[in-house]
């Protein structure tokens, strides 16, 4: 799985896996993970593309309840049985 480092709050880095990609109404979501290791649990969250600039996205984690709700169900579809979703 292909890493994204984010920035997080407390000034350490934040490493998240991409396990699947989707687009919806225009905008790009990832469905990310805390590890990459498949035999293990992973918290699971769901990741928007806030804007692009030059080769590098800006992601922002999905907070708003209806939007999540949305996006979770279209992953859950996508991954299927690999994933057990919350939403």
């Amino acid at each position: 799985m292909e890493p994204i480092i984010l920035p997080g709050e407390d000034g350490n880095d934040i490493k998240l896996f991409v396990v699947e990609e989707t687009m919806l109404s225009g905008n790009k979501y990832l469905l990310v993970c805390d590890n990459d290791n498949e035999d293990e649990d992973a918290e699971a969250s769901i990741l928007k593309e806030v804007s692009v600039e030059g080769d590098e996205s800006v992601y922002e984690f999905v907070e708003d309840d209806v939007e999540f709700e949305a996006v979770a169900k279209l992953f859950d579809e996508l991954v299927g049985e690999d994933a057990d979703l919350d939403y």
